[in-house]
C-alpha cells in the first residue's frame, strides 16, 4: 500500500471521491467496448456447383464429339459417303439462303421445314380437338368406353402409312391426305392417356362433387381437368412426336413441298450431304417440339 500525504482537508475529500469513482467504473461492465466488439461472421454461402454445370455441358459435347469422331474415321477413305467437314461445308452453303424459291419443286430448306410444320400443326390440332374430349367421355362413361375400347385397340397398332392411301382416295389430293395421316396417328395417345387420367381421379373428389350437387361442366373444369392435365400432356407429347415422324414418311410418298419430299428429292440427286443435314434438322426440330411441350407441362401443372 502506498501512503499519501494531504496538505488540506479539501484535498483529502477530493481524493476520496476519485477513489469511489474509479471503483464504480471498475465494477461496471464494459458496455462501450462490448458494443464495438466485432460481430460473429455469418456462415459462408454455399459455393456454386461448377463441377455439376461442367458435367451437364461437357457430357453432351463429349457425346457429339465421339459421334463425329467415329463418323470421321469411318469416312476417311470413302468416296461415296461425305465426311463431317464436307457435310459442314454443305450445311453452311445450304443455310446461307434457306428461303429461296425457284419454283414449286425447288425451294430452300426453310420453306420445306415450314410446310411440314404447318401440316403437323393442322393434323395434330384436329387430333387434339377430337381426341381429348373423347378421352374425357370414355373415362367418364363405362358404356361408351366399352363400345369404343375394342375399336381403339384394333386401329391403334395399324401403321400410320397404311392410312395414307385412304386419305388419297377420299381427299383426291396429297396435302389433305398427309394431314389426315397425321390426324389418325396422333389421336390414339391423346385418347388413351386422357381416358386413363379420368379413370384415376380419386373417388373422394367425385363424391364431394355429388354432395355439392355440381353440374357436369363444373366437375370437368374444376375437378377432372386439373387432375387429368399431367396425363393429357403426356399424351400430347407422344402424339406430337409421332406426328413429326409420320410427316416425313408421308411427304416422301406424296411429294410436294416438305422436309420429307426434300430428303427424297436429294436422294434422287444423289446428294448424300443434304440427306445427312436433313436428318440432323429433323432431329433438332423434334427435340425442340418435345422440350416446348415439357415447358408447357411444367407451366400448367396443378399441385
Amino acid at each position: 500500500m502506498v501512503s499519501a500525504v494531504f496538505h488540506s482537508p479539501s484535498e483529502a475529500s477530493d481524493a476520496l471521491r476519485a477513489d469511489k469513482a474509479s471503483a464504480k467504473s471498475a465494477s461496471t461492465p464494459m458496455t462501450a467496448a462490448s458494443s464495438t466488439a466485432p460481430a460473429s461472421t455469418p456462415a459462408t454461402k454455399a459455393s456454386f456447383d461448377w463441377a455439376g454445370l461442367a458435367l451437364k455441358i461437357l457430357s453432351p459435347v463429349a457425346g457429339l464429339a465421339l459421334l463425329i469422331g467415329i463418323w470421321a474415321l469411318l469416312t476417311m477413305k470413302s468416296t461415296t459417303f461425305p465426311t463431317p467437314l464436307q457435310t459442314w461445308d454443305a450445311a453452311v452453303a445450304l443455310f446461307s439462303d434457306p428461303f429461296y424459291s425457284n419454283g414449286p419443286n425447288d425451294q430452300g430448306i426453310g420453306w420445306n421445314i415450314w410446310f411440314s410444320l404447318k401440316r403437323v400443326a393442322m393434323g395434330f390440332g384436329l387430333a387434339a380437338l377430337v381426341g381429348i374430349p373423347m378421352g374425357f367421355i370414355i373415362g367418364r362413361s363405362q358404356v361408351i368406353g366399352g363400345m369404343l375400347n375394342p375399336i381403339i385397340s384394333l386401329l391403334r397398332p395399324v401403321s400410320p402409312l397404311a392410312w395414307l392411301p385412304i386419305g388419297l382416295l377420299v381427299f383426291k389430293s396429297a396435302d389433305p391426305a398427309a394431314i389426315w395421316t397425321i390426324f389418325i396417328c396422333s389421336i390414339w395417345p391423346m385418347i388413351i392417356n386422357t381416358a386413363v387420367g379420368v379413370q384415376r381421379v380419386p373417388e373422394d373428389y367425385l363424391n364431394v362433387a355429388k354432395v355439392l350437387n355440381l353440374s357436369e361442366w363444373k366437375i370437368v373444369t374444376k375437378i377432372l381437368f386439373p387432375s387429368v392435365l399431367p396425363y393429357m400432356l403426356t399424351g400430347v407429347r407422344l402424339s406430337v412426336g409421332t406426328a413429326w415422324l409420320v410427316i416425313v414418311a408421308a411427304e416422301m410418298l406424296t411429294g410436294g413441298v416438305g422436309i420429307g419430299f426434300w430428303v427424297w428429292d436429294e436422294w434422287n440427286n444423289l446428294n448424300v450431304s443434304h440427306i445427312i443435314i436433313a436428318i440432323f434438322v429433323i432431329g433438332i426440330v423434334g427435340l425442340l417440339l418435345e422440350n416446348a411441350l415439357v415447358a408447357i407441362a411444367k407451366r400448367f401443372s396443378f399441385e
